[in-house]
């Protein structure tokens, strides 16, 4: 069997940025491996929104360097920004076109070619538990199935870093569950690199990789067992209340 190949999929150095004299993010340093699962938590105002912006290049830093797989974000943002998928918190499907029209557009709008888009979007939907809703229109779906779409419709280009944005607020616990499963399985399956953003805590265990944002600097880098250990609290909520005020 082979081992998957470990390489830098996000590779952040040095990097701020400011809104007019507030400084958003403070010369903030990390990386994010082939087939990792990191946690990206912070109170309102942290900067997580400000990362992300940067990382699609909504936003552009005039400071520090971003690279995604080596692809450097400002001299080649298309070789960059193709590896990626995103999901943001607010929903961006179209509510009237059906679940494989979105898919297809998707696929369109990345160069996929019409029997590609189709063999892909078999086997995201399958995935995924929506084979049998391709021709739904997205209204129809509940608020787990959209969050499900979108996820499938991130991955349909075979991205190798995905990107998600409080992917899973307003869900019930056990959709929750569920895409929080799928997401980790990819990295497994897939070596996909995934950055997560979540305030919900008990969607963390002391195993995750965690980084932790608070008033646009970078606190704290572990797994949830070495930081609970580093600073001497018995749970992951404790923990991230008393770093960043965050409540659960």
């Amino acid at each position: 069997m082979n081992t998957p190949m470990t390489e830098l999929a996000v590779n952040v150095q040095n990097t701020s940025y400011y809104y007019g004299r507030d400084c958003a993010l403070n010369n903030i340093n990390f990386t994010l491996k082939s087939g990792q699962f990191l946690a990206l938590l912070g109170a309102n105002g942290a900067g997580k929104t400000t990362l992300f912006s940067l990382l699609t290049r909504l936003l552009q830093s005039p400071s520090g360097s971003i690279e995604l797989f080596g692809h450097h974000l400002q001299a080649s943002p298309g070789k960059a920004l193709q590896q990626m998928g995103i999901v943001f918190q607010q929903s961006t499907l179209d509510l009237d076109l059906t679940v494989a029209q979105n898919l297809a557009y998707h696929g369109a709008l990345h160069g996929l070619s019409s029997r590609k888009t189709k063999q892909r979007m078999a086997v995201e939907l399958q995935r995924f538990d929506l084979s049998n809703r391709a021709g739904d229109k997205v209204r129809e779906l509940n608020g787990g199935h959209r969050r499900r779409l979108e996820i499938a419709r991130a991955l349909l280009h075979s991205p190798r870093l995905l990107l998600l944005d409080e992917a899973t607020v307003g869900l019930d616990i056990e959709t929750r569950q569920n895409i929080n499963k799928h997401i980790r399985q990819l990295c497994i399956d897939e070596n996909i690199a995934v950055l997560w953003t979540t305030h919900l805590i008990e969607e963390l265990g002391p195993g995750d990789d965690i980084l932790i944002l608070n008033q646009g600097d970078i606190i704290a880098r572990g797994s949830g067992q070495q930081l609970m250990e580093q600073h001497h609290v018995p749970d992951m909520t404790t923990l991230v209340i008393q770093l960043t005020g965050l409540q659960p």
